[in-house]
């Protein structure tokens, strides 16, 4: 075999294995999504004629006792479930026909909401069950917040910060660890800060203004982040995890998942104010890099993968923008304002504006994928 063909396989066996951890993070992700609006579709008695893993020909599929289609379909990059009265997998209400009781779009504005909010829930609820197990099982890696080394020029050396100094707060927030270090200023570029810390046992207080600084996406591309300027060295401590009760990595992991939920509302909302951007947004092949990158990391690693990105679908499903469950849930709003819902024609308009948006994003994410890989092969 020549060295050409062992390449080719080496090759092929890692694309294999990132596409692997793709789908079954896909997979999983989506089908407790779709679990979320079934259930709870069923607890308000409303019939649920398809449950699919996937889009496309059905590939295997079986009829429950209650007439719920289960199937496994050819496209596995999402899923759906189509309650009766649906006139599509987006839960766009068929007008031609008449809606029997046990039709979605026959119940209460509450019982729909319900059930379309219960999608985006049920992610953040296996995220807060992910990281839970993690938290307990393992513990949370974390590095202590002593400064190593400053970066010439940086924040940090204006300010006085001096290697062995230990960071205690930001802002008045405490400070246990380097990652919440580096979190309290991410997303603080240019505001001044109150920062104490310990200096060979003695507290001092210092001002500093983090300064902007690019840094790479794991992909090639790049994001603006808030920076002070120091680093830790791993090597001059112990590794450390710190492991909880079971209700203690509960806690733990609800704080987690909303505090991903928050940074990620914050770079959304600075993407749409121009302050941020839009270059981060990636489309599956990003999310399948990220994957692969954290199953070769060790198994733990590729759980909280997909915990994180549990959390940032649930996010994303709860945007307002027709479609998307969030889109849904804006319409409901206004059918309980107005007393009646939205007409035929205004919701038909919604949903093709809400699917134009979702076509273009995922157009600029293959659009900045693209360029990323091109930048990282052949320059700029």
């Amino acid at each position: 075999m020549g060295a050409d063909s062992i390449l080719q396989g080496h090759w092929t066996l890692i694309f294999m294995f990132y596409l692997l951890s793709f789908l079954v993070s896909i997979i999983v992700i989506v089908f407790v999504h779709e679990f979320g609006h079934f259930i709870v579709g069923r607890w308000c008695g409303v019939k649920a004629e398809v449950f699919s893993l996937g889009f496309g020909k059905e590939l295997w599929g079986f009829n429950d006792k209650l007439g719920t289609r289960w199937r496994l379909s050819a496209i596995p990059l999402g899923g759906y479930v189509r309650f009766e009265g649906d006139a599509n997998a987006a839960s766009q209400p068929d007008m031609s026909t008449t809606q029997s009781v046990t039709a979605l779009h026959s119940q209460p504005v509450y019982k729909r909401a319900a059930i379309v909010a219960a999608g985006p829930i049920a992610n953040f609820i296996l995220a807060i069950v992910v990281f839970t197990l993690a938290f307990s099982v393992v513990g949370l890696p974390y590095m202590e917040p002593t400064v190593s080394k400053v970066m010439p020029g940086s924040a940090a050396e204006k300010a006085g910060i001096l290697p062995g100094d230990r960071i205690e707060s930001i802002d008045g927030s405490a400070v246990t660890t380097f990652g919440e270090m580096q979190q309290a200023v991410w997303l603080r570029a240019g505001e001044e800060l109150s920062v104490q810390l310990l200096r060979a046992g003695v507290p001092v207080t210092v001002s500093l203004v983090p300064q902007t600084a690019e840094i790479d996406d794991d992909f090639g591309g790049k994001m603006k982040v808030g920076l002070m300027g120091v680093q830790h060295d791993p090597a001059a401590d112990e590794p450390h995890f710190q492991r909880f009760s079971p209700a203690g990595a509960l806690v733990k992991a609800t704080g987690h998942t909303w505090q991903i939920i928050s940074m990620t509302g914050k770079i959304v909302g600075r993407m749409i104010t121009g302050s941020q951007s839009v270059k981060q947004i990636g489309s599956a092949a990003t999310m399948a890099k990220n994957a692969g990158d954290a199953a070769s990391a060790g198994p733990w690693s590729f759980i909280l993968f997909v915990g994180f990105l549990s959390v940032s679908i649930g996010l994303i499903n709860l945007f307002p923008v027709p479609m998307l469950d969030g889109g849904h849930l804006v319409f409901y709003a206004i059918e309980a304002l107005r007393g009646k819902p939205l007409g035929p024609q205004a919701q038909e308009w919604g949903f093709r504006i809400g699917f134009s948006v979702v076509i273009m994003l995922m157009a600029l994410g293959v659009y900045n994928d693209a360029g990323r890989v091109l930048t990282k092969y052949f320059g700029t």
